[in-house]
């Protein structure tokens, strides 16, 4: 069996400013390298997006950022210019936070390119 010692997960953006400066205004510390036309998320562990011209967004959630406090976080992001989203079948205040019998608080959002990000509320 091979023995694997690390790894990340990597998405695209049409375009790395704008996603930079979202991930930015988040909080988060991004390394840019142009000659990889890439940037790194630097969490505890590296999350890549790649630049992408004919990027399409997934319609799924991409990256789930685990936060102490759900309320500020998505205070925060709305400051900085996040929307969030409304999805059937979870019962979502009006700040768009759900808490459910199952599983923790969860809020969605989009960066720029249509990719979905999840704010989780750690227990």
């Amino acid at each position: 069996m091979v023995s694997i010692s690390s790894g990340w997960a990597g998405y695209a953006a049409p375009d790395l400013d704008v996603a930079q400066a979202f991930y930015t205004g988040l909080g988060i510390t991004v390394e840019r390298d142009d000659e990889m036309a890439m940037l790194s998320l630097k969490l505890t562990a590296d999350v890549s997006i790649y630049l992408k011209p004919d990027h399409v967004p997934a319609t799924f959630t991409v990256l789930n950022l685990l936060v102490d406090d759900l309320e500020a976080a998505v205070d925060g992001a709305v400051a900085a210019g996040a929307t969030f989203e409304r999805y059937e079948g979870f019962e979502q205040d009006e700040r768009g936070i759900a808490r459910g019998p199952v599983g923790p608080a969860i809020a969605w959002t989009t960066d720029p390119a249509g990719n979905v990000v999840a704010f989780i509320e750690s227990s």
